[in-house]
């Protein structure tokens, strides 16, 4: 396994898949606390934090089945952040067997279709490269992220997105690949006890993936008022609570 990954703890064992743009540091402030009670893994996706460049295509579904097979975990609740929350309910469909639960915290999804004014701004961060500088800019100038940039976690944030992007520059040429069909045509097989974590103060988009799980998934769906984004950072205690109440249940 040549992925980076940390375990701490005992028990029951929870995944932890960090967001795009970032690495297991997204969990800095809830990994230790999920540790008291589980054991807990993180891990730096392919390319990310510590893990190694991509030297061909990327399946990051393969990736998290290698680790789990790696590690010898059984029935994982596995909890993903946005992009992670994609990885996260692919392989729910994927390999229903192998997980007791899913937990998305603001979560992308596979095959959604995501309005124009998102693809725009994601066009606009691409089109800044490569001044990282204008591209953090464009990137945290978003709604999504109003409320961890007036936090303290802030540094921490864009940190991790300068050493993603940093990183990004160097890889070679390859291709991300996902599950087909994709999530968004296959929600109503999900099986996986499933909750939703999302803050209010989000994209519109991103609320719109929390209905869809909702309506095609019978996700239950929690909005944490005041969050944004990266709610994983600014209510770490919050999140910590739902995702024990979810696993005690």
């Amino acid at each position: 396994m040549d992925l980076y990954y940390e375990v701490k703890g005992e028990g029951h064992p929870v995944v932890l898949i960090h967001s795009g743009g970032a690495d297991l540091r997204d969990w800095t402030y809830v990994f230790p606390v999920l540790a008291n009670d589980y054991k807990v893994i993180a891990y730096d996706g392919r390319g990310a934090g510590k893990s190694p460049t991509p030297t061909e295509d990327v399946n990051c579904v393969e990736d998290l089945k290698a680790l789990l097979d790696h590690l010898k975990i059984s029935k994982p609740t596995i909890v993903g952040h946005s992009m992670g929350g994609q990885i996260a309910a692919d392989f729910a469909l994927e390999y229903p067997e192998s997980i007791s639960g899913l937990i998305l915290i603001a979560p992308s999804l596979s095959g959604f279709n995501y309005s124009t004014e998102f693809l725009t701004y994601m066009n606009k961060i691409n089109e800044a490269a490569p001044d990282i500088d204008k591209m953090i800019e464009i990137s945290q100038s978003a709604p999504l992220y109003q409320v961890v940039q007036s936090s303290p976690h802030k540094k921490l944030t864009e940190t991790m997105l300068r050493h993603h992007i940093n990183r990004a520059f160097k890889w070679p040429a390859f291709n991300m690949i996902w599950p087909d069909p994709p999530a968004a045509e296959r929600l109503e097989e999900l099986t996986a006890k499933t909750l939703i974590i999302i803050g209010t103060e989000e994209f519109p988009d991103n609320l719109r993936v929390a209905e869809y799980f909702h309506q095609h998934a019978n996700a239950k769906v929690i909005e944490i008022a005041g969050s944004d984004h990266m709610v994983t950072l600014t209510h770490p205690d919050t999140i910590c609570h739902h995702i024990t109440s979810f696993i005690e249940e």
